[in-house]
């Protein structure tokens, strides 16, 4: 019998001549010729080369070709020095008024060049960072509908909100006492290059210390209810409940599986990992993709790590893996790596909108908001950029596409998620390697519903719920914390608490649901309002019915699948993405440019959408 792989179908199919991307006439001239003998793939063959896989490993770590540090080279230029100056100007068109749209077009407006950007949007700039200051019974509440947490091993990020005034505090990953405070000030942001060069925002202001993390949050599955604390201290009853016989944690026996990968590119000194020196880093996480990027997670926990069913689901449901386990083993794999575990998190005071809003203004009238391209035109004369105008839209609403308007200009930076760009027409067509990969790269689904209560219930003890129900009080569950988060294995699957009270407010917001994948896409099939009733019944079995009393009857709810101009919470890749599609991703195509989380390595983080935005404006300004 005789097989074919996907690449060999797409040839004989003709692909290069089908979807929007592409008109009749752009069809590769192969397509034309004798068709290509069929044979079986070798295993060989389907491995990516090792160039491939070295070149993925120097974006991922973003070290350049020479070994230089491109985040030191980033930071310089976002933060302390700017673009150089140009003495020839550009007309620059930024199509997409997200963090990395309005990154890249502040830059290259402050080096000179004529920046206009394009922005579907008619009612705010940002993107998927979104706050919702509206819809609440307490109108001084507020709470984030996407980007909520910044980690301080995301310099570029940290170092923008302070450099644009906007005040920081942290975020409680993990739970703290309710009113524990910080010890110290807000620290500067610092990196340590990969040659040893520290790079800092500011001058230090004194140590600063974080409230004592208490994992007093909820675990709740199978119909047990424990502490995190308690199962950090005895897994065996929770365990138990999904078969499995096991004294370790759930996440640490993900952590030994991931170990042994983890050796390619680092070692244990001192009860803690760090990486080998840089030229046996690059190759080691080079031997990682060439070795694991074709696995699913579940295929690596299975076929590679052994692991059995009733480990797999324990970890699934405890460690937030089991809508993605059918996904790349390698999007998971970075995060359990790549994420430090003790780090300190942070969010904007007043909301993560203040972000790209002071970028925005800093660009004045250069943003065009309600403009949604439809058609990307290049030549040798520059760029050209059809546009229609939804008038009144807004991100969820489907009005008729009215008048048109058309932006001209010598290049231009695409920031649009591929998904939206799938329907943009674009000619003459893009590469092959481009078009596939806008056509193929995966986005995720992420819903959040966030409810609002009169009262911060979560912070009680049980003598602050005796004063606060009074002839209505009966015995429940303690939350008693601030910050942090629970797990369940209901449909909300996972719960945070507000890191911080509102001023002035006696109420607060929880995000009672936050997931991903098809556990999103079954709060995906509901209308909005139908969500709030079940996000309240899914706490009430987590934190007992008299949660309830404080329930205000308001809440909201994202859906970034639903959501007309995001077609999804961000990339996560496929199995075999990483190195099949991402080197196409960034590569610029004649005067298009291209920049956001998904043409980073930092997939659903603002850190990424930077990183692409300095990248992208410096390809333009060279």
């Amino acid at each position: 019998m005789t097989t074919i792989d996907r690449r060999g179908f797409a040839r004989l199919a003709g692909l290069g001549a089908a979807g929007s991307l592409v008109g009749a006439a752009a069809a590769p001239a192969r397509a034309a010729a004798a068709p290509l003998p069929l044979a079986a793939p070798s295993p060989a063959a389907a491995a990516p080369s090792w160039d491939t896989c070295l070149s993925v490993a120097r974006d991922l770590l973003l070290v350049g070709e020479d070994g230089s540090d491109l985040k030191l080279k980033y930071l310089r230029v976002l933060i302390d020095q700017g673009l150089p100056r140009t003495r020839t100007p550009k007309k620059v068109l930024v199509i997409g008024a997200g963090i990395a749209g309005l990154a890249a077009a502040a830059l290259l407006e402050r080096a000179g060049h004529h920046v206009t950007v394009i922005e579907a949007n008619g009612n705010r700039v940002g993107g998927r960072i979104k706050t919702f200051q509206t819809g609440f019974a307490d109108p001084r509440q507020y709470a984030e509908a996407g980007a909520m947490r910044i980690p301080d091993f995301h310099p570029l990020t940290l170092a923008l909100i302070d450099k644009l005034g906007i005040p920081r505090r942290p975020f409680y990953n993990v739970d703290v006492r309710p009113g524990a405070v910080p010890r110290g000030p807000v620290p500067p942001v610092v990196y340590t290059s990969r040659g040893g060069r520290v790079w800092r925002s500011g001058p230090g202001r004194g140590a600063f210390t974080p409230p004592e993390r208490l994992d007093h949050t909820w675990i709740h599955v199978n119909g047990i209810s424990q502490r995190r604390a308690q199962y950090a201290a005895d897994p065996r009853r929770i365990n138990a409940s999904f078969g499995l016989r096991d004294r370790r944690t759930a996440g640490r026996i993900l952590d030994e599986a991931l170990d042994p990968v983890r050796d390619h590119f680092s070692v244990v000194r001192g009860g803690r990992r760090v990486d080998k020196p840089l030229p046996e880093l690059v190759k080691g996480w080079a031997r990682v993709l060439r070795e694991f990027d074709g696995y699913s997670m579940r295929r690596f926990l299975s076929e590679h790590a052994g692991l059995g069913e009733a480990a797999i689901d324990a970890v699934g449901t405890l460690e937030n893996l089991t809508s993605r386990l059918p996904l790349a083993f390698m999007h998971t794999f970075l995060t359990r790596s790549l994420v430090n575990p003790s780090a300190t998190y942070w969010e904007l005071a007043g909301g993560s909108h203040l972000l790209p809003e002071r970028l925005a203004a800093s660009l004045r009238e250069k943003v065009r908001l309600d403009r949604r391209a439809v058609r990307i035109s290049s030549s040798g004369g520059g760029v050209r950029v059809e546009t229609v105008s939804e008038k009144g839209s807004d991100e969820s609403s489907s009005a008729p596409q009215r008048t048109a308007e058309t932006f001209h200009g010598d290049v231009a930076i695409v920031t649009i998620p591929f998904p939206a760009l799938r329907h943009v027409e674009i000619t003459p067509a893009p590469s092959y390697a481009k078009r596939r990969a806008i056509m193929e790269l995966h986005y995720d689904s992420a819903t959040k519903v966030l409810l609002e209560f009169r009262r911060r219930w979560w912070e009680f003890d049980e003598d602050d719920w005796r004063r606060e129900l009074g002839p209505r009080y009966r015995p429940g569950p303690v939350t008693h914390v601030t910050g942090g988060g629970s797990v369940a294995d209901n449909a909300n699957r996972f719960t945070y608490y507000p890191s911080h009270p509102v001023p002035g407010s006696q109420g607060g917001v929880v995000l009672a649901s936050y997931v991903w994948a098809d556990d999103a896409a079954r709060w995906d099939s509901m209308d909005d309002d139908e969500r709030y009733a079940y996000a309240l019944r899914g706490l009430r079995e987590v934190h007992g019915d008299r949660v309830a009393e404080f329930y205000t009857g308001h809440g909201r709810t994202q859906s970034w699948l639903r959501n007309r101009y995001a077609f999804g919470e961000a990339a996560v890749f496929l199995p075999g993405q990483m190195t099949e599609i991402h080197p196409a991703i960034p590569v610029p195509e004649g005067p298009l440019h291209f920049a956001g989380e998904h043409t980073s390595l930092k997939h659903a983080w603002i850190e990424g959408s930077l990183e692409s935005a300095v990248r992208a404006a410096l390809e333009v300004n060279a």
